[in-house]
């Protein structure tokens, strides 16, 4: 896609703190002083920012800067699209993806028709569930692989629930299908992910619609250990990466020269860490129909269809009688309020990005607009100032999203007096403990534990001097003071520059030395 962004003459001037809070009472000196030290720091000569906290309860302001202007929100997006998913689904909204069959089974176990797998826009199909009834994740990602060599896999086999499915057809008598295999991908139009990772937004997902690549080194001078997770029998691998001397830099390097081919070349270091990458599915319907067909095969059903084929969507009658056909199996999902949790801690742009849709799919229309103006009917009646800011997608990415500080401190304040206050606060990752979070602050930072807060990035190469511009880095959340007080805070910082892509992390510790600041301090 290309991005294009007008270059703008910028003059630094030193931040203004708020002279009056509102309520009588000075403003905290001591917090003014250390906030702005960051936010004046040398860094940020061109920068821009945009500040509040305010007490959570009262609404009394104890800071600001910039607090009405418009800023690029990155990934604290997720708080508002969430928060509209939770209303319109609720917190134990539990996905149904039932499979039906169109055609009688005889009394030798054969199906003479079609098997059809209908999407529902479960999120994860079983594939990161836990035994304890948990939606797993890591802290890196693996949507994210391709950009992060910390990305790690979650445990749970990706393909559990496609395998309940089939073990179920096996269990309603199916001993042969002789028809085809089809996935009923109509419940919402197809549209874009606004954020990086996996961009095909559909209501059919496996593992993401990924193909996971874990390279292993082994010995110097010896093939590195490549695993493919799922495994996909409909396509054809060739790997080859070496395990070079210790210290040797890393190459990979991985295509994809026609439909069902990978490819993947290159060299790790003998004393690296495993790595991940991934590949996303040409077509994620044509992906989960090849792996439900391996998958009724495994449990040992007889499936006249190739998985080597695509799939037919032509031959789908039509919704209203598909949902009429007798089901032969159905697989219910953990309650949102996990999809929720996983969402935020790791920030997942796949999923973030789909909410808007199922929030319009709820209210029985099927389009990305059409979620977005619900959302922005819910976000009216939460008492935000709606109309002043702007969302053109889910999940942060969209060159059409930007909010303000009070905005989002206003949706913040309003969250707590909803009854699923508390499955929202908990999905939020936690200051030096978990998701995006894990490692913003120092292991003995006194904060620790005590903020809960969406984070944001968003960046774009600066192709003329060979570096980045950081168009925000945000932080927005809450925050549990030293002196027992919760408080709403919203941080963000648009337009800085970096020599490479990683130097966000600098970006991440200075908000994260913010939310210690206001921690201590009030």
């Amino acid at each position: 896609m290309s991005r294009w962004l007008p270059i703008l003459s910028i003059v630094a001037i030193p931040l203004a703190g708020l002279t009056s809070r509102g309520d009588g009472q000075q403003p905290n000196d001591k917090l003014r002083t250390e906030l702005e030290a960051v936010m004046n720091g040398p860094d940020y000569k061109h920068a821009h920012w945009g500040v509040l906290v305010a007490d959570l309860e009262s609404g009394r302001t104890l800071y600001e800067h910039n607090a009405d202007k418009l800023f690029t929100p990155a990934s604290t997006t997720k708080l508002y699209s969430v928060a509209s998913a939770l209303d319109a689904l609720g917190a134990e909204h539990r996905f149904e993806t039932p499979v039906v069959r169109k055609g009688e089974i005889d009394k030798e176990g054969q199906l003479r028709g079609d098997v059809i797998l209908v999407a529902s826009g479960d999120l994860t199909m079983g594939g990161r569930t836990t035994a304890d009834g948990k939606i797993a994740f890591k802290d890196h990602d693996h949507t994210y692989a391709n950009g992060n060599d910390k990305a790690e896999l979650t445990a749970p086999d990706p393909l559990a629930g496609l395998n309940e499915l089939a073990q179920q057809v096996a269990s309603a008598g199916v001993k042969r299908i002789r028809g085809e295999v089809l996935i009923d991908d109509r419940l919402f139009e197809k549209a874009e992910s606004t954020g990086s990772g996996p961009i095909r937004l559909t209501p059919i997902m496996i593992n993401d619609n990924l193909i996971d690549f874990r390279i292993v080194p082994t010995q110097a001078g010896q093939p590195a250990r490549v695993e493919i997770r799922p495994p996909c029998e409909s396509y054809q691998f060739d790997m080859r990466v070496d395990t070079a001397a210790k210290g040797s830099p890393l190459r990979l390097e991985h295509s994809a020269p026609s439909p069902g081919r990978m490819v993947l070349r290159g060299q790790i270091a003998e004393d690296s860490k495993p790595l991940v990458r991934v590949h996303e599915a040409e077509d994620p319907a044509n992906h989960a129909r090849a792996l439900f067909i391996e998958a009724l095969r495994h449990a040992g059903i007889v499936v006249d269809a190739s998985p080597y084929l695509p799939n037919r969507p032509e031959k789908l009658p039509e919704r209203d009688d598909v949902a009429k056909l007798p089901r032969v199996a159905t697989l219910t999902s953990l309650p949102f309020a996990e999809n929720a949790r996983l969402i935020l801690k790791v920030s997942h742009n796949l999923h973030a990005s789909t909410l808007p849709l199922l929030v319009a799919v709820k209210h029985k229309r099927q389009t990305l607009e059409a979620g977005l103006r619900l959302q922005h009917d819910f976000l009216k009646r939460c008492g935000v100032e709606v109309d002043t800011i702007s969302f053109g997608g889910g999940a942060g990415g969209s060159r059409a999203d930007c909010t303000t500080p009070r905005a989002t401190v206003q949706l913040l304040r309003h969250m707590p007096t909803r009854p699923d206050y508390a499955v929202y606060e908990a999905a939020l990752p936690i200051l030096g403990v978990d998701g995006t979070l894990a490692d913003v602050i120092p292991a003995d930072s006194p904060a620790r534990g005590k903020v809960r807060a969406k984070t944001g990035t968003f960046f774009w190469k600066n192709t003329m001097n060979d570096r980045f511009l950081l168009n925000s880095k945000a932080l927005a959340g809450y925050v549990q003071t030293v002196k027992g007080r919760k408080l709403a805070f919203a941080f963000f910082v648009n337009n800085t520059h970096l020599q490479k892509a990683t130097d966000t992390v600098r970006e991440g510790k200075a908000l994260g030395k913010l939310a210690e600041i206001v921690y201590r301090n009030e």
